[in-house]
């Protein structure tokens, strides 16, 4: 088969690592990838939400499957653009309406709510309610959890523990804080728990398969302090993640999600990501993403032992069947080197040493280029993400940390407490 895998990231770079090791890959591409890609297959200049110009390359090169690794195409209208213009060629996401479980809060929790889904309770405002906006804070307990309703490059959620810190941030997200995509703030009482991300690939037609379960880093500092980013590392599995919670999760959660989306007639073939909590052993949901993780993709692959392609396919083309879905029982861990200063103002074009020597460590390219002299040099906040596998999380572990230590570049920050909480 002939594939081309939208994205540029680390979700991405795994994806291709794993793609690129299917006897049934002929010829992948990645567009437009990265700096670590080209090792997987061939980078591609093409924007992934230029549809136009994606159809007219799968035409031209023979493509057989476009993958969709972030939100933005699908968001957009991939899905619904292909099946008008190139409708042999079938693409792994869902429709334009199904992704507005990622795309739109608002429509997220609406859906929830109506299919009995477990989440927190919630509001949606506009400009014109911000009185109304105040009272509902008023009714909550701290913190307060605002949303804005779009996409917000995985900023758009704040958590505030003073009242007049929240109606203030209330005011700015509505005034602009990330443009249009907080024109409607979806207010939420605050869940107390730990998170985990459930990662389901499904064909559209009740078929579905639960992969490697994962969970992720966000904030910039050790300890979970400071800003939140786009994830600083993954553990994969979680202990408390158990035969018990995931059949709570399978019976409350993705069988509901899934029976919802049919029965609502959206066309949904790709990738599902629950952003879960677990309350005292009950999951519910925080959030829906129509994709993969980042950086948990970096411990979810390293752990489907099955090939990964067929199930690709076979989602993509409604039928599942019996294709079989199998796990590594190893555990995985991910630590992500960063740029100094990220999530705030950093610089880029630091030239990366160490990155080719990481001895069993996976190296998944995140924020990286080629120079023109061909070093390896930064391109982002995250740059690259460091996975291990070990019998163990500390044996995991201390491998990515060893990698980590040998990788250098200017301003290379990295958390050091990364799955500590789970030991």
């Amino acid at each position: 088969m002939r594939i081309l895998l939208l994205g540029s990231g680390g979700r991405e770079s795994a994806l291709a690592w794993k793609i690129a090791q299917s006897q049934l890959t002929e010829k992948l591409f990645i567009a437009p990838g990265n700096g670590g890609t080209s090792a997987f297959g061939e980078n591609i200049s093409l924007k992934p939400t230029d549809f136009h110009a994606i159809a007219d390359f799968a035409r031209e090169n023979g493509v057989d499957l476009i993958v969709a690794g972030n939100e933005d195409p699908l968001v957009e209208g991939l899905w619904d653009y292909m099946a008008d213009n190139l409708p042999g060629v079938p693409v792994v996401g869902p429709s334009k309406e199904g992704a507005r479980l990622e795309g739109s809060k608002d429509f997220a929790k609406l859906f929830m709510t109506r299919e009995g889904i477990p989440t927190a309770a919630y509001r949606s405002f506009t400009a014109g309610e911000v009185d109304e906006a105040d009272r509902f804070l008023e009714s909550l307990k701290p913190p307060y959890v605002l949303k804005a309703d779009g996409l917000a490059a995985g900023k758009g959620v704040l958590i505030l523990e003073s009242l007049d810190e929240a109606k203030a941030s209330l005011r700015e997200m509505l005034g602009g804080m990330f443009g249009q995509s907080s024109a409607t703030v979806v207010i939420e009482e605050f869940l107390s728990g730990i998170e985990c991300s459930v990662f389901v690939l499904t064909d559209g037609n009740g078929g579905y398969r639960v992969l490697p379960v994962a969970k992720d880093y966000k904030r910039i500092g050790e300890g979970d302090t400071g800003l939140n980013t786009g994830g600083m590392g993954a553990v994969s599995p979680v202990p408390f993640a158990d035969d018990e919670f995931m059949r709570k999760v399978e019976e409350r959660i993705i069988k509901p999600t899934i029976d919802g989306l049919r029965r609502r007639g959206i066309i949904y073939r790709g990738f599902i990501f629950l952003g879960l909590i677990n309350v005292g052993g009950e999951p519910m949901v925080i959030e829906y993403n129509v994709r993969m993780g980042d950086p948990e993709t970096e411990v979810v692959m390293p752990r489907v032992a099955s090939d990964l392609v067929p199930l690709l396919d076979a989602a993509a083309r409604g039928n599942l069947g019996t294709l079989p879905l199998d796990c590594d029982p190893r555990t995985a861990v991910t630590v992500m080197l960063v740029s100094g200063g990220y999530p705030s103002a950093y610089e880029k074009d630091k030239v990366i040493s160490g990155a080719d020597a990481t001895g069993d460590t996976i190296p998944f390219h995140a924020g990286t280029k080629r120079g023109v002299d061909g070093s390896l040099r930064t391109s982002g906040g995250r740059v690259l993400a460091l996975t291990s596998y070990g019998d163990s999380i500390p044996e995991a572990l201390e491998r990515s940390f060893a990698a980590a230590r040998k990788v250098d570049f200017e301003g290379k920050y990295f958390r050091r407490d990364i799955g500590r909480d789970l030991l």
